[in-house]
């Protein structure tokens, strides 16, 4: 006597291969996807922008795990009415068909579990944040300003290839070409998750157009990711903490030089945290902008006190971001980019200095995923 495949519970509640817990995250992520659909529906949200933004960046927070649950419960349905048509019919070529059918649907039902789990991963909470990215000129001298100029077109090619928006906040250009040193604010969708693993020393070997010898000559550049933070209450600045200095902007010169003092910098005193902004045309906008950065600064110094308090705190094996840590070597005459944090060698770099990094942050997203704990 032929026994009977048993039936799947579409419900997804039993049998479902997800448990109860991640189910019920998943019923509470589809209601709220939903909820912000309709709010992105309503003509009366169109007048407020920065509602708007925060919106949008939510909902694709929530997309992939909301069309991933779609795609499970149709696929239950679907293993459900395969099981009942091998189990009600005769024709023997038509219920071997659909056993067939049926293994890809439970194999395609495993990946998409996989994929669920993976999603729902707990995620850094900055990881959806804008950025502000700052890169310094290290050891090298006039080579080691020209590597940060090459530095802010890699990023900024790649963040343009992202439909992110960029804007100088603050820059010293070097007498030899690229600069001592830049601030760029990136927005855009989850900018500081795709990014954050490049804080650190880049160092760049390769033979400098000075060098009469044919030496190849060791820069470095020192790269900081800081995520912007929406909520200006996580961070308590205390008003009389903080010295704001005025000054006139330095840049090659031009019309667009400032004739005026307005460029801004602001030290937070208690910590001699220091941001400064110089490319804005107003002097409003420019203190503005240092202050945004400088709540950024204090607010990783106290994320990163508190990780270092914390015992049972996973240490990141990739790197803390820790600027005085040395994460990637650019060797010009092999082509090559190395990433010493995770033995990644890449043999393409002139593409990578044109903004094609997607292949190097995947592989560091994933040790992290993977090693997270």
């Amino acid at each position: 006597m032929t026994q009977k495949i048993a039936n799947e519970n579409i419900s997804p509640s039993q049998g479902s291969g997800l448990n109860e817990k991640i189910l019920d995250k998943l019923k509470k992520i589809q209601a709220r996807f939903d909820e912000i659909s309709r709010e992105l529906e309503k003509p009366e949200n169109y007048q407020n922008h920065k509602f708007l933004e925060k919106l949008n960046k939510e909902k694709v927070q929530l997309q992939k795990p909301n069309e991933l649950f779609a795609q499970y419960t149709k696929l239950l349905k679907q293993i459900s009415d395969t099981r009942d048509l091998i189990n009600n019919e005769s024709d023997k070529e038509i219920k071997q068909l659909a056993q067939e059918e049926l293994k890809d649907f439970l194999k395609e039902k495993s990946f998409i579990i996989s994929e669920l789990n993976n999603t729902l991963v707990e995620r850094d909470p900055n990881d959806s944040k804008d950025i502000f990215l700052e890169i310094r000129a290290g050891t090298g001298g006039d080579e080691a300003a020209i590597f940060v100029g090459d530095l802010n077109k890699m990023y900024t090619r790649y963040s343009e290839k992202q439909s992110w928006d960029i804007e100088i906040i603050n820059s010293t250009e070097s007498d030899h070409g690229g600069f001592k040193e830049i601030m760029l604010k990136i927005a855009g969708d989850d900018v500081y998750g795709n990014l954050k693993f490049e804080s650190g020393v880049h160092r760049v070997q390769r033979v400098p157009e000075t060098e009469t010898q044919g030496r190849v000559h060791t820069s470095a550049a020192t790269v900081a990711v800081l995520p912007v933070i929406e909520k200006i209450d996580e961070v308590e600045i205390n008003p009389s903490d903080l010295r704001i200095d005025t000054y006139r902007a330095s840049g090659a010169g031009g019309q667009h030089v400032n004739k005026t003092d307005s460029a801004v910098r602001i030290t937070h005193l208690p910590t001699g945290t220091v941001a400064e902004c110089q490319d804005g045309r107003s002097q409003h906008k420019n203190k503005a902008q240092a202050m945004e950065m400088l709540y950024s600064k204090l607010l990783i110094e106290k994320q990163d006190k508190q990780k270092q308090e914390t015992a049972d705190e996973r240490k990141s094996l990739i790197g803390s971001g820790d600027r005085s840590e040395r994460i990637r070597t650019y060797n010009f005459p092999q082509g090559r980019l190395t990433d010493h944090r995770i033995n990644l060698t890449l043999y393409k770099l002139d593409s990578i200095m044109e903004g094609d990094i997607d292949s190097v942050i995947d592989e560091l997203r994933k040790f992290n995923d993977q090693n997270d704990k």
